[in-house]
């Protein structure tokens, strides 16, 4: 599979590990150091953007080392977690997440402030530009054409320098995440996170996750970043899926670093099949708390699944399809041509929901003599009462009938544990 318009990456990153290796803690702080030491902190303020709790890796292990060496050199210190759209980070939740206890953030890490990204709050946001509608044009291949005005968090802005941490993945929207991601969308308004998320959907999940080089999203995404003020340098790093080790990281500026780590994460976070499988059953892990999130173990396997196929995705601990966009209840889940064709009726919906809609149904056609017609059967064994899964347009299983053992011995099918980071593709 591959987008119309993409083109190998190159990387200029300083790089430490690969596919094959797993990194010893020293030598990633070590690493970290290296690379702080040649930036020019002293008497600078400094943002950190981080992950929330829905990407794996061993952000304590990176945010201590990036404290470590702008410690003592920065007049301030700033880590703002790039949540996108998803719900605020409690105090026991951040501490958890970047390893202190809670509390007592000051002990750990002193003279470092921390912040969730209020994406729900206007008065977060600043201005940095706009992308004409041409330019949108140009960068969506004809797919989208309206003006976009680029507005992020304000403290970004306000700080001299900003260093993005966080993984790279396979990722439904982009084809690898990381990078200039976590700005765009991570710590950005609204629209602009609908205007990337809806042009991926109409490329398709299917047809861009994995993608290398710069697809037309990611492209967008660096465009809007190239007007963010300051210097920008990102530490990306591939994670051992299932482990919270590290393959690799990579040092430079958001676009080098990132395609370095991508190289990497395209070996490691790939899984080929030769043939397809009749049926897949996806355990989604407590890490994703809602369908919103949990949706990417639909995502990275929906490629494997024959034609008339299922996919079951089994998570008892999911209790809500999205508790920050209710309106996903209101239109239900389907594929792409669904809302293309009926554009009258679906444009006024926020276009980040309709594009979640269409990654979680995938693939499908639909016309006003037949209908919808989907490729495969998307099934959801959760916490989530019948009727409510039914109302999506979703198939609905009883989590208690699961049988992982009787599925794993079953030839037809694919039993894929810790759900939502390795990608699934045919040779």
């Amino acid at each position: 599979m591959s987008v119309i318009g993409v083109s190998p990456s190159t990387s200029a990153a300083a790089r430490i590990g690969g596919p094959d290796q797993v990194l010893d803690p020293a030598s990633v702080r070590t690493f970290v150091a290296e690379q702080l030491a040649g930036v020019e902190l002293d008497g600078r303020s400094l943002c950190v953007l981080v992950p929330d709790a829905t990407r794996s890796c061993p952000l304590p292990l990176l945010l201590s080392a990036v404290h470590a060496a702008a410690h003592g050199r920065v007049s301030r210190l700033t880590v703002l977690v790039a949540l996108g759209t998803h719900a605020a980070m409690s105090e026991p939740d951040l501490a958890r997440h970047l390893g202190y206890a809670p509390g007592e953030l000051e002990a750990t890490y002193p003279g470092m402030t921390v912040l969730n990204h209020e994406w729900w709050d206007e008065g977060t946001f600043t201005s940095v530009g706009t992308i004409s509608a041409e330019r949108l044009a140009e960068l969506s291949e004809g797919r989208l054409v309206r003006p976009v005005d680029v507005r992020l968090n304000r403290a970004v802005v306000e700080h001299d320098v900003t260093v993005i941490v966080g993984p790279v993945f396979p990722h439904e929207v982009v084809g690898f995440s990381g990078g200039n991601k976590y700005l765009f969308p991570g710590v950005a308004v609204k629209d602009v996170i609908n205007v990337s998320h809806w042009l991926g959907a109409l490329i398709s999940s299917v047809e861009i996750i994995g993608t290398r080089g710069i697809t037309p999203v990611r492209a967008l995404i660096d465009e809007a970043a190239s007007l963010v003020p300051g210097e920008r340098y990102a530490l990306c790093v591939v994670a051992q899926s299932g482990t919270g080790e590290l393959h690799a990281a990579a040092w430079g500026t958001p676009e080098e670093s990132w395609a370095a780590a991508a190289d990497v994460s395209a070996q490691t976070h790939v899984t080929y099949l030769d043939a397809p499988v009749e049926r897949v059953l996806s355990i989604i892990p407590t890490k994703y708390e809602d369908m919103w999130t949990g949706a990417k173990g639909f995502y990275k396997v929906e490629p494997v699944v024959a034609d008339g196929g299922q996919v079951v995705l089994y998570a008892p601990h999911i209790t809500e399809i999205s508790v920050m966009h209710p309106q996903i209840l209101e239109i239900g889940y389907h594929c792409r041509d669904y809302f293309v064709k009926q554009w009258d009726r679906f444009s006024g919906t926020p276009w980040g929901d309709l594009a979640h809609s269409t990654h979680l149904r995938g693939a499908g056609t639909y016309d006003d003599e037949h209908g919808e017609r989907c490729r495969v059967t998307v099934t959801l064994a959760t916490g989530i009462p019948e009727a409510v899964v039914r109302a999506a347009n979703l198939d609905y299983l009883d989590p208690a009938e699961v049988d992982v053992d009787a599925w794993a011995t079953d030839p037809g099918a694919l039993v894929v544990p810790q759900a939502g980071e390795v990608l699934y593709r045919l040779r």
